[in-house]
């Protein structure tokens, strides 16, 4: 059977922190595939340079700079996409910060900033397109095309120590990825989640360690990320929603969601104290030391 190829032609996207690194890629990708593109950015000469290159190599795209936690400037990315493209179809949402420190280090501001941007920049574009598809839905009589694109990280799946709040944000956004996807679905909206490991000034310290090959593509090149957020916003991703990526050096990982590990019932009306202990406490006396919910293990993955 043919598949649908993931051509964007005809369709608008917004692209969240495009003025460089990893936003800047996904941007170019989808421009380069047909949509035409919101390039938002914080700072102004990122967007404008990265609206600029599209428009150089034949694309359309128009730059808008500002914070995307607020809830009345992500509102007005949407009306931005709508009133210069005539459309809405695909949404983007990358832009994020780091402040890294032990949670024991951790200042409220800290804490704050990083979950803003992140998690309520998420929500805020998330928020304002999903009502702008409900609302062509219904007035059509049936689903329409959206698509969204999360960011997460491999912070959330496995705990890093040094990241309570980005981890925190990460594990906000699968959340709401994984909503939305289910809340969104009947009116044409597919919403997944990627975890990208990828060399940007965002993350210079992270892989401050990790120097890039002196021959060969760099594993932790951001091109290696845009082509799955292409396809995911295209039409033969159709059948993708809900899902969470982990991508990165010419691999892409699909996670399963939680399984149950073990069920304990109480021969009682509930439990107490003491027989949970005795339920409980030769289980984890004879589990793994330091086996926990932290899927580390996907730190380790490398490719073949």
């Amino acid at each position: 059977m043919e598949r649908n190829q993931p051509s964007l032609t005809g369709r608008a996207a917004i692209v969240t922190g495009a003025g460089r690194g990893l936003g800047r890629a996904e941007a170019l990708e989808l421009a380069r595939h047909g949509a035409a593109v919101v390039v938002n950015d914080f700072d102004p000469a990122g967007a404008e340079q990265s609206a600029a290159d599209i428009v150089k190599d034949g694309g359309q795209a128009v730059a808008s700079s500002g914070d995307v936690s607020d809830f009345l400037y992500a509102e007005s990315l949407t009306k931005l996409a709508i009133d210069t493209f005539g459309a809405l179809d695909i949404l983007v949402n990358n832009a994020g910060i780091l402040r890294d420190r032990m949670v024991f280090s951790m200042t409220e501001q800290e804490w704050d900033d990083v979950l803003r941007v992140h998690a309520k920049g998420h929500f805020a574009l998330t928020r304002h397109a999903t009502a702008h598809w409900r609302e062509q839905s219904k007035a059509s009589g049936g689903p329409v095309y959206g698509r969204i694109v999360n960011t997460s990280s491999e912070a959330f799946l496995a705990g890093a120590a040094g990241q309570a709040n980005y981890a925190a944000a990460k594990a906000a956004i699968v959340g709401l990825t994984t909503a939305t996807a289910n809340g969104c679905a009947r009116y044409g909206v597919r919403a997944n989640a990627i975890c990208p490991r990828a060399r940007t000034k965002m993350t210079e310290d992270v892989f401050a360690g990790f120097e890039a090959p002196a021959e060969g593509m760099d594993p932790l090149a951001v091109e290696h990320v845009a082509p799955l957020v292409a396809y995911l916003v295209s039409p033969a991703a159709d059948k993708v929603n809900g899902q969470v990526f982990v991508v990165h050096g010419g691999m892409v990982i699909l996670m399963r969601r939680p399984v149950v590990e073990e069920r304990w019932d109480s021969e009682q009306e509930t439990f107490t104290v003491a027989e949970l202990e005795t339920a409980l406490g030769p289980y984890f006396d004879a589990k793994i030391p330091h086996e926990n919910f932290s899927a580390t293990d996907v730190l380790s993955m490398r490719r073949p």
